[in-house]
């Protein structure tokens, strides 16, 4: 009986993959013949390949994003897309490689960030990425997130933003209510929070930053430090990273850390809130999953990642529970988030640059986008304004806005414009900002700070030395 339910299942899963294969074809074959913001020509390009390299290195993203691809190869003879999964970490490193070694990708995808480095660097096509913007409809994108990718010319793009997320501190608000505390929306609530859950004898603990060398830390320091005032660079882009704000920032950010779980931390450390053992954590929306499906928490809720942890069971009334402070206050307001954008790689092949071109024009077809950023709802939100209205977005395959309510997942999509970040400044984009977020400085800095125990002060210094000499300045 459990073999033929087995069989059954897996007969099922095919089933529906095949269904979900045609239905994608035959929206894009209709739209093509219906829509008239659909811009892919018939244009056949001959035995061209193309390499699409994915930051989404999860299998089942992988999966989604192959059948997408081999349903544009199949509607364009000639060219051929390859998927390929590149941890974001080591983007810059891979690219550097590929570049030696002449072996460039044809489109890739990874943070604003990224985008403006690889941008600086001359290796991304932004007449390609201008025009596509063009001809999809400029006015159709969040307007915050194209500043997260334009060049120092105003009107020029280094890459088009595909999807983003909003990051914001979600918090246990029954614990909260049971306290008597205030949402954790400023520093003197984050740190009075923070102590109060602190109890390391029965393994729970206050708070989740990120403390480990990687992007994660880079992207919790930085909402704190926007909410002080602090930045990288002033509006006439003269590097300030080193002032008293910034220093306040990572003093304030150390002393944070100390409610952590022991250990140099990351993202992986939310476990510890999933099995009700953490009152808050740094995080961006991709949690919205997590706290709605059983399925998705299940990675959580094992002893694997930390064996301090028993093994727990899935808590539905956990997203009941959970609110979320998206905007921090200390001197200012701050909200803090990341755009994911695509760029494609400069091409002396006339073809691959049409073909890349082709194949980025496809993504953002109604059917396809939507395919692509149901694989992580609430994570992956539009940045066409038209496309996060739908019906047909809202009404993603696993119920996850239909948990959290239209209103709620409104109000995310409404924080994509007012994103802050280091690269821009009084509406002014300083891409060098790009160079620096690609050399981890700043997680670096964190690092010796919170875990090595160097001064703050001598810290600051030397990751202000670091940025000096990746810029130039």
């Amino acid at each position: 009986m459990g073999r033929d339910n087995k069989k059954v299942s897996v007969y099922l899963i095919l089933v529906f993959v095949l269904i979900t294969f045609i239905f994608i074809i035959a929206g894009i074959f209709m739209a093509r013949k219906t829509s008239p913001d659909k811009f892919t020509t018939g244009q056949e390009i001959a035995s061209t390949i193309i390499e699409f390299w994915t930051i989404e290195t999860q299998s089942d993203r992988m999966n989604t994003i192959r059948l997408l691809a081999d349903t544009f190869n199949a509607l364009n003879k000639g060219i051929t897309i390859k998927p390929v999964p590149v941890d974001e970490n080591i983007m810059s490193s891979q690219m550097a490689a590929a570049s030696a070694a002449g072996n460039l990708p044809g489109i890739i995808e990874g943070s604003s960030e990224l985008m403006l480095a690889f941008g600086e660097e001359g290796i991304l096509d932004t007449r390609s990425a201008t025009y596509i913007v063009g001809r999809i409809g400029k006015d159709r994108f969040f307007q915050g997130a194209l500043k997260m990718v334009e060049s120092p010319e105003p009107g020029i793009y280094y890459g088009l933003p595909f999807h983003g997320w909003v990051q914001g501190i979600w918090y246990r608000a029954d614990w909260f209510k049971q306290a008597g505390l205030d949402p954790p929306d400023t520093w003197e609530n984050i740190i009075k929070a923070a102590g109060r859950f602190h109890n390391p004898e029965e393994n729970q603990y206050g708070l989740l930053i990120g403390t480990k060398p990687e992007n994660y830390a880079e992207q919790c320091f930085t909402h704190l430090a926007l909410s002080n005032g602090a930045a990288e660079f002033n509006s006439a882009g003269r590097l300030i990273f080193n002032s008293d704000r910034m220093l306040e920032t990572l003093e304030f950010y150390a002393r944070l850390a100390q409610y952590n779980p022991p250990g140099p931390q990351t993202w992986r450390s939310r476990d510890y809130y999933l099995q009700g053992k953490m009152a808050m954590f740094f995080y961006s929306t991709y949690i919205m999953d997590d706290l709605t499906l059983a399925e998705v928490a299940a990675d959580s809720l094992t002893d694997t990642n930390f064996p301090e942890l028993k093994a727990g069971v899935f808590d539905p009334d956990l997203v009941n529970n959970t609110r979320v402070a998206a905007i921090i206050s200390n001197i200012k307001p701050a909200g803090y988030g990341s755009i994911v954008a695509l760029g494609l790689i400069r091409q002396e092949d006339k073809a691959g640059g049409e073909a890349a071109r082709k194949f980025v024009e496809f993504l953002y077809q109604h059917d396809s986008y939507i395919t692509f950023l149901h694989m992580a709802p609430g994570g992956m939100n539009p940045m066409l304004r038209d496309i996060a209205a739908t019906p047909e977005y809202l009404n993603d395959p696993k119920g996850i806005f239909r948990r959290f309510g239209r209103d709620k997942v409104q109000e995310v999509m409404s924080g994509i414009d007012s994103i802050g970040s280091f690269t821009t400044v009084q509406g002014r984009t300083f891409s060098e900002s790009g160079k620096i977020f690609a050399k981890q400085i700043i997680p670096r800095m964190i690092y010796s700070v919170t875990i090595e125990g160097k001064d703050p002060e001598e810290a600051i210094s030397w990751a202000e030395e670091q940025m000096r000499q990746v810029i130039g300045q």
